[in-house]
């Protein structure tokens, strides 16, 4: 499923969603100009789980170098379709979300789900010398704050359906727990393989969905009656 935008309007402008999607496109260009630097680059500043077991053998093994790369993977991608996926769901669920936690709050919130997706990756992943980049364990904490917060919001989805597609307004319960979901079962069918093998960083998403959830109750302010 697909889903193209909610009807789920928000009273306040998203200037954090707007910066963090304007700054993760920008960092982007830049990997796109490094030519054949980019995959040292990539290897320095990507999550590379195999590093902790080499933790304090080199400067650029110092347990807060590699703890830094929680944070600096975030905002790097793999390719166009990795940003552009990413940067969809985020504009779609984002806007919502800062508007009821407000501008901070939703930035350190989007942040420590990002490290929290960091760090569930490289729990299930601790052989693994591959780099993990992208802003989706970050964006997967939106999505399980917005499962929260608005399960009945209206999603416009485009769904499979046999050999075709159609679009359809599926409650946000369907959409984001249909998504987490497959997350699951993939994260969980992913553990019998080789820790060396690319591919998606399943329980980065899975991480930083239960990790929206349970920061939700810390962040969101409480309403007085």
């Amino acid at each position: 499923m697909i889903p193209f935008r909610d009807a789920n309007p928000s009273s306040r402008v998203p200037i954090v969603t707007v910066g963090l999607i304007l700054i993760n496109a920008l960092f982007f260009l830049q990997e796109v100009g490094m030519g054949e630097a980019l995959q040292s680059f990539i290897y320095a500043y990507g999550v590379v789980p195999q590093k902790w077991l080499f933790a304090g053998q080199s400067p650029e093994l110092m347990p807060k170098a590699i703890a830094a790369t929680y944070l600096t993977s975030m905002f790097l991608h793999g390719g166009w379709m990795h940003l552009i996926g990413n940067m969809w769901y985020l504009w779609i669920f984002g806007d919502n979300i800062e508007d009821r936690l407000g501008h901070l709050r939703f930035l350190i919130f989007y942040l420590l789900c990002g490290i929290l997706a960091g760090a569930a990756h490289t729990a299930f992943n601790l052989n693994s010398a591959m780099p993990a980049v992208g802003a989706s364990g970050a964006i997967a904490g939106v999505l399980g704050a917005y499962l929260v917060l608005f399960p009945h919001a209206r999603v416009q989805t485009l769904v499979p359906l046999f050999l075709s597609y159609q679009v359809m307004e599926l409650p946000a319960l369907i959409v984001l727990g249909g998504w987490f979901f497959m997350q699951f079962l993939n994260g969980t069918a992913s553990i019998a393989l080789t820790a060396q093998g690319g591919g998606v960083a399943w329980w980065a998403h899975i991480g930083g969905f239960l990790a929206g959830i349970v920061l939700l109750s810390v962040f969101h302010p409480r309403r007085r009656r």
